[in-house]
C-alpha cells in the first residue's frame, strides 16, 4: 500500500518573541510504520520556514493505518560566525632591516646610508612593504532586547580603539576594532557582524644599521628622522633617532561582550 501524506487543516500554530517556534501538523495514511511516517514527513516538509529550522519529527498513531504527525521548527540559538583574512597590509619603510650589499662602479663609492632605502640628495623615499595585519570579523546573534541604544552607542564609541588590555588572546595594543554592522534576523533577532585587525607588537628591531633598536606595539607608529652626513667626501643622510607615536586610543573592548 502507498503511504499518502496532507497538512491538516489546523496546521501551523505558532508562537512569536524571544523563543520563536512553529509546528506543520500531517495526516499520513496508509501504513503502520512509524519510522515511514518520519520519513514521509521529513520529505514534504521544508527545513527551514522563514528564519525556523526543522529540528524534530513526531507521530502519533490514530489506530489502523492513521497517524498524525508534527513537524517542530525553532529559532536555533547560533553561537556565531566568524571569519579571518591573512592577507595582511602595507606600509612604508624608511629603512632596512640590513643592507646587505653596497656595490659601487669604479673610481665610484657607495655611500653608507644606515639602513636609509632610496636616498635621493634631499630625502629619503623608503619603500612600501607588506606588513602582517590579521584582519577578522565575528558574527554575533542576539535578541533585540540586547540591542538598545546603549549597545550601538558603546559599539559606536569603541570604534577605531586598540585594546587597553589583553583581549580574545591578543597582547594589549595589538587589536584594532573597526566597528561593526547589525541587521534583523526575522523579526525579533538580530545579526551584529564585529570587524577587528590585529597587528604584532614588535621587541628589539633594527632601525637601521646604527644601533638604533625600538619595542612598539602593534598599532602604534614608527617614524624616523634623518641627518646629513659626511661619507667618503660626500653628504649623505643617515638615521640618527626614532618616534613612536600613539595615533590610537585605547579601549575596553572586552564591553563588547564577544
Amino acid at each position: 500500500m502507498i503511504a499518502h501524506i496532507a497538512e491538516r487543516y489546523d496546521s501551523r500554530p505558532s508562537s512569536d518573541g524571544d523563543d520563536p517556534r512553529l509546528d506543520l501538523i500531517f495526516v499520513v495514511r496508509g501504513t503502520d510504520d512509524e519510522t515511514e511516517v518520519r520519513n514521509l514527513v521529513r520529505l514534504n516538509a521544508p527545513q527551514t520556514y522563514d528564519d525556523l529550522d526543522l529540528v524534530s519529527v513526531t507521530a502519533e498513531p490514530q489506530g489502523g493505518d492513521l497517524w498524525y504527525a508534527t513537524a517542530k521548527y525553532v529559532l536555533q540559538d547560533f553561537s556565531g560566525d566568524y571569519e579571518f583574512d591573512t592577507s595582511g597590509g602595507t606600509q612604508r619603510l624608511a629603512t632596512s632591516l640590513a643592507t646587505l650589499q653596497r656595490t659601487a662602479l669604479p673610481g665610484y663609492s657607495a655611500p653608507d646610508y644606515q639602513g636609509a632605502i632610496n636616498v635621493s640628495e634631499d630625502r629619503v623615499e623608503g619603500v612600501d612593504i607588506t606588513v602582517p595585519i590579521f584582519n577578522f570579523s565575528e558574527t554575533k546573534y542576539l535578541t533585540a532586547g540586547v540591542v538598545t541604544p546603549a549597545f550601538k552607542y558603546n559599539i559606536f564609541q569603541l570604534t577605531g580603539r586598540v585594546n587597553g588590555a589583553a583581549f580574545k588572546g591578543y597582547a594589549k595594543g595589538e587589536l584594532l576594532f573597526l566597528g561593526a554592522s547589525g541587521s534583523k534576523r526575522g523579526k525579533e533577532r538580530w545579526s551584529i557582524n564585529y570587524k577587528f585587525a590585529a597587528s604584532p607588537n614588535v621587541v628589539g628591531m633594527p632601525v637601521g644599521n646604527g644601533g638604533l633598536v625600538v619595542s612598539k606595539e602593534g598599532w602604534q607608529h614608527l617614524w624616523v628622522r634623518f641627518e646629513d652626513d659626511i661619507h667618503s667626501g660626500r653628504l649623505v643622510k643617515i638615521p640618527v633617532a626614532y618616534y613612536v607615536e600613539q595615533v590610537y586610543p585605547y579601549g575596553n573592548l572586552s564591553s563588547l561582550g564577544i
